[in-house]
């Protein structure tokens, strides 16, 4: 039996893909299934662990053959799960990325000076989005969690390490550098969990994973769940997965991924550069002993405000004729949106921040917001572009993926804000391909995809506008923003 195709796994905030390829690239298959988020609480947002497994398991099994030689795991990074070592089972719901309830200790970290220790280490920030401050909620509300830890029976991890965890029926707990490197506890120089941050946030380090590079034998699965025993050769989190499946593997590159969020990365290198306007420092991939490191921008609410246009308010039913509204509504509309549901990210950073929707008039109607909520993941697109300029990092072009990338509208007015070319994946389902390369060049199928990136094309969006109504535009929302911070004084100690 010829052994040759590579499946994926693409865990992501709000579904499941799992994508089975050939060896010249074709995609054979592909399964997926939602996942449901739960909001216990303002400002909370949880899934449940065995929901998200059932999903994983599902389409594995839709798309598992004969033929699969590995597979490749790519996942929704900084969402933690607590588990039981000796029966495998999830002690409380995953805290997902976007969850909150940690702002207040973060901010009474920032507070007593700690943030320069975790800059300096990790090159995050300390916010309530990375892991470290949701591990350390879950140990201290979790109920008997101390008792498993002093019995050695807990297991902490990212979704990786979950899904690899059952994966294997519990023989492998590890991780990989790029996720390893979003928890806040992961010293990104010397690439190890650094026993200093373990200490700031309590966090016992028996519990945590052992950190592997992208390629790895990270173990074989379960025949339960595949049938026979598959090698698990590759993790990554799903934006470095991205920037590999998009081919943006070089110093200058710069990718940005549009799903529940938006995460715009810019390739630095083998050196990693420390932002001066709150930007992230984060590792690129860690392959072979070799680290690439990059300059990361996140935005917290992308198509999740499309999701709440439709679930939230119903006034859109579907995406199909999303663009066809934008395009609908007069320039000069005054209507902003500031996605600020769960607090807005770089290069804000604050968590406190809720969604504001300003300039409303009598005449304003369900296509005036569908296109604020377009507009709003442009300008803040280029938020992030400015502040990577102002570190000294000059982007020629940024390749697109994900859902909103489709939406040909959104894409052409994304050029025209950022005046780059825009290069949107034929491929629509980058993160996956970038998990496969990474799998397939660990089984020996494919060739490295640092060195040899392989696209399926791109379709080019150029800048139409000139710098004057740029510029204008850019204006309109920078003031919706600063009257919602103006609006919302700060934390003290902030």
């Amino acid at each position: 039996m010829i052994r040759d195709q590579i499946i994926a796994i693409d865990q992501g905030t709000t579904s499941t893909r799992a994508v089975r390829y050939a060896a010249d690239g074709r995609v054979l298959a592909v399964a997926s299934q939602p996942l449901r988020l739960a909001h216990p609480q303002p400002g909370w947002v949880e899934a449940d662990a065995e929901h998200l497994w059932a999903g994983v398991q599902d389409c594995v099994r839709q798309v598992m053959d004969e033929r699969v030689a590995a597979i490749g795991i790519a996942n929704q990074r900084e969402t933690i799960l607590l588990w039981d070592r000796d029966s495998g089972r999830a002690l409380h719901p995953a805290i997902i990325w976007q969850d909150r309830r940690t702002a207040a200790q973060c901010e009474a970290l920032r507070a007593d000076g700690a943030e320069d220790l975790v800059r300096a280490r990790t090159g995050l920030l300390l916010d309530p989005y990375f892991t470290a401050s949701k591990l350390g909620w879950l140990l201290d509300h979790v109920p008997g969690a101390a008792a498993l830890s002093a019995q050695g029976r807990l297991a902490a991890g990212t979704v990786d390490s979950f899904l690899l965890w059952r994966l294997t029926g519990g023989r492998s707990h590890l991780t990989d550098a790029t996720n390893a490197s979003r928890t806040s506890l992961f010293d990104i120089h010397r690439r190890c969990w650094d026993t200093d941050l373990l200490t700031l946030f309590d966090i016992p380090a028996c519990i945590l994973p052992t950190v592997a590079g992208n390629c790895h034998d990270f173990g074989q699965t379960d025949i339960r769940v595949t049938g026979r025993p598959v090698p698990i050769t590759a993790m990554a989190g799903d934006q470095q997965a991205a920037m590999i499946g998009l081919g943006s593997v070089l110093p200058g590159r710069m990718k940005a991924t549009y799903g529940t969020g938006c995460f715009l990365l810019a390739h630095t290198g083998d050196k990693p550069l420390l932002s001066r306007h709150r930007l992230l420092t984060t590792l690129a991939c860690l392959v072979d002993g070799e680290a690439a490191y990059a300059v990361e921008g996140s935005i917290f609410v992308a198509g999740a405000a499309l999701n709440w246009l439709r679930d939230g308010l119903g006034i859109v039913h579907g995406y199909d004729g999303i663009a066809s509204l934008a395009a609908s509504v007069p320039d000069d509309h005054g209507v902003h949106l500031v996605p600020a549901f769960v607090g807005l990210g770089a290069p804000y950073w604050r968590s406190d921040l809720r969604a504001s929707l300003t300039g409303l008039t009598l005449d304003t109607g369900p296509a005036t917001i569908v296109r604020a909520a377009l507009e709003a993941a442009a300008f803040q697109t280029c938020d992030l572009i400015q502040a990577m300029q102002a570190d000294g990092l000059v982007p020629q072009d940024v390749r697109i993926d994900g859902g909103m990338a489709s939406n040909d509208w959104f894409a052409g007015y994304l050029a025209d804000m950022t005046g780059l070319c825009v290069d949107r994946s034929r491929n629509h389902e980058a993160t996956a391909w970038g998990a496969a390369r990474l799998a397939g060049f660990a089984a020996g199928i494919w060739p490295d995809p640092r060195r040899v990136p392989v696209l399926s094309g791109l379709d080019r969006f150029t800048p139409s506008i000139d710098d004057a109504l740029r510029q204008r535009r850019l204006t309109g929302w920078r003031a919706a923003v600063h009257h919602l911070l103006a609006s919302t004084p700060p934390p003290e100690g902030t």
